[in-house]
C-alpha cells in the first residue's frame, strides 16, 4: 500500500532569495549519524542558513511554527551540529529546563553516533581528535567540540538570562512563551558576532501561553514589515473540523514518517480550539492573552441598535499618531450604548472634531492626551461648545476601573465594529500610578488602543450624568 506523506512545505512563509546556503554542509554532517532529515526538514535548513555573497546570513532572524511532535527541535539540533563544527558559539534557550535539557541530550546523541568521545576531564598534555566535553549540571548544560572550540549553552529563559554573554547563535525554543522582557535580555547577546543569527521555533499560542514576541513576528513578517527575517509555518487559516483527515496531512509535514492516521485519531479532540492550535496548527484572530477575549466582547453585541436617550457623551483620545473619539448614551433598559465614531491622523487637525461636536452638543466631553488636549479645548471654547473636561491622572484611573466594572456587569453594549473589536480582543493592561491603577495597551504595535480608550471616556461619563427629565407645568 502506498505510503501518504504530509505537506512537505509550508502553507505560508516568507524566504528571501538566495543563491547559497551553508544548509548543505549542515544536512551532510547530519548524514554522517546515519539518520536522514524528512524532506521539509531539510529544505527549511536550507532556507534558515542561506547565505549572500559576503557569506552572511541573509535572513539573521528566521520563525518557524510546526505542530506537535513533528520533528520541528531536529531542525535546532541540525543547526547546532554545524555551529559547533564551525566554531560558532550558540545559546539554546527554552521555556522549560526539562525542554533545554533533552535538546542537550539529543545533540550529544548525534555526535557519539559520529564517533566523537565525550572527555570528562582535559588534560594539558594530550590532544584530542573527535572529541567533545559535556557539562551535564541540570539547567546550566553545555556541549563544547574541542577541536573547533565551538560550543552550544543550554538556558531555561528568564527575563536576566543571558546577560553579559556573547553568542553567535540565539536559539528560542518553545517561542509561543517567549516575552518581551525576555527578548529584553536576550536580543543582544548575538550584537557581537560578526554574523549574528536568531532562530525561532514553537506552535501557535494557547490559552495558557504568556509569549507575544512570536505572534507578534509572524503577523510583521507575513505582512512584509519586516527585514533580513524569515518565516514557515504549516497551519490552517480558519478554525476546521478535528476530523479532517486531508487537514491533518496539510499541516503535518511528519504525516507517513513518525505521526499516522491511527495516532492522531487516538489525541483527545473534545477541545476542538486545542486542537486545532496544537494539531492544525491554527493562530487564532485574536490574542489567547488578551485581557478581554471575543466571547466576553461579543456577549455585549446588540442584535439591533438599541433605542437611545438624546444625552450624549463623547470621549476623545489623543495618541501619537491618530486621534479616536467615540460617545456614549443610555439606553432604554439602562445599559450603556457605545461605539467609536471615527479615528484619524493628527495630521489631519481638529476641524473634523470641532466640526462633529458642534453638531452633537453632547452633555460632556472628555479629551485626553498630553498637550494635544489643551489645544483641542482652546479651539473649541472658541466655537461655543461648552461642557469639556480634562481628566486627571486619577479620573484616568477610575474610568478604566469603572469600564471593567460595567464590562463583566453586561452592563454595556456596542454594535460589534470590527476595528474595535479587533483592537480590545488583543490587548493587556498597562499600570498608571502607584496604587493599583490600570489603563489598556495594545498587544501589538499596529493596533490603535485609542479607539478602546476614548469609548472609556465616554462610557465613564454616561455612567456618571443624571438623566435630565422634561419639566411638567401643572395648572
Amino acid at each position: 500500500m502506498d505510503v501518504r506523506y504530509g505537506r512537505q512545505t509550508p502553507t505560508s512563509s516568507v524566504v528571501l532569495p538566495y543563491t547559497e546556503t551553508l544548509g548543505t554542509r549542515a544536512i551532510d554532517l547530519y548524514k554522517e549519524t546515519g539518520r536522514a532529515p524528512q524532506p521539509w526538514q531539510e529544505a527549511l535548513v536550507y532556507d534558515i542558513r542561506a547565505i549572500d555573497e559576503e557569506g552572511l546570513f541573509v535572513h539573521s532572524k528566521f520563525g518557524y511554527e510546526v505542530p506537535r511532535r513533528n520533528g520541528k527541535g531536529e531542525i535546532i539540533t541540525i543547526i547546532e551540529l554545524d555551529d559547533l563544527f564551525a566554531g560558532r558559539r550558540t545559546l539554546h534557550t527554552a521555556h522549560r529546563t526539562t525542554t533545554s535539557s533533552s535538546a542537550s541530550l539529543r545533540l550529544a546523541t548525534l555526535l557519539k553516533d559520529m564517533g566523537y568521545q565525550e572527555i570528562q576531564r582535559i588534560s594539558r598534555d594530550e590532544t584530542y581528535e573527535k572529541a567533545y566535553t559535556y557539562s551535564k549540571q541540570f539547567g546550566l548544560e553545555r556541549i563544547r567540540l574541542l577541536d573547533t572550540g565551538g560550543s552550544v549553552d543550554f538556558r531555561t529563559r528568564t527575563s536576566k538570562g543571558g546577560l553579559g554573554e556573547g553568542f553567535d547563535t540565539l536559539i528560542v525554543d518553545e517561542a509561543q512563551e517567549y516575552t518581551d522582557d525576555q527578548q529584553s535580555s536576550l536580543q543582544y547577546v548575538v550584537t557581537d558576532s560578526m554574523n549574528p543569527q536568531t532562530v525561532l521555533c514553537g506552535t501557535p499560542p494557547t490559552m495558557v501561553s504568556s509569549g507575544t514576541i512570536f505572534p507578534k513576528l509572524r503577523a510583521d513578517c507575513l505582512s512584509g514589515k519586516t527585514e533580513d527575517t524569515g518565516w514557515a509555518e504549516w497551519s490552517t487559516e480558519h478554525k476546521a473540523d478535528v476530523n479532517d483527515k486531508d487537514l491533518w496531512y496539510e499541516c503535518n509535514p511528519a504525516m507517513g514518517y513518525q505521526l499516522s492516521e491511527r495516532k492522531i485519531k487516538a489525541e483527545d479532540k473534545s477541545d476542538e480550539l486545542d486542537f486545532n492550535i496544537q494539531r492544525l496548527g491554527y493562530w487564532s484572530t485574536s490574542n489567547l492573552k488578551s485581557e478581554i477575549s471575543v466571547t466576553e466582547w461579543d456577549s455585549l453585541k446588540c442584535e439591533s441598535k438599541p433605542k437611545i436617550s438624546p444625552q450624549l457623551y463623547v470621549g476623545v483620545k489623543f495618541s501619537k499618531t491618530a486621534v479616536s473619539v467615540s460617545v456614549a448614551s443610555k439606553t432604554k433598559d439602562g445599559k450603556i450604548f457605545f461605539e467609536v465614531i471615527d479615528c484619524q491622523s493628527l495630521r489631519t487637525g481638529n476641524a473634523w472634531i470641532i466640526q462633529l461636536l458642534k453638531t452633537m452638543q453632547p452633555e460632556a466631553i472628555v479629551i485626553d492626551g498630553s498637550g494635544a488636549q489643551n489645544i483641542l479645548k482652546a479651539e473649541l471654547e472658541e466655537e461655543k461648545v461648552r461642557n469639556i473636561i480634562l481628566p486627571t491622572v486619577k479620573e484616568i484611573i477610575i474610568a478604566n476601573a469603572k469600564f471593567e466594572q460595567l464590562l463583566y456587569a453586561e452592563e454595556i453594549c456596542h454594535m460589534g465594529q470590527p476595528s474595535l473589536k479587533q483592537v480590545v480582543t488583543n490587548c493587556e493592561k498597562r499600570a498608571i500610578g502607584a496604587n493599583g491603577g490600570f489603563g489598556y495597551k495594545a498587544l501589538f504595535d499596529q493596533m490603535e488602543i485609542g479607539l478602546l480608550d476614548s469609548c472609556i471616556l465616554a462610557i465613564w461619563q454616561c455612567s456618571e450624568g443624571k438623566e435630565r427629565k422634561k419639566q411638567r407645568i401643572s395648572y
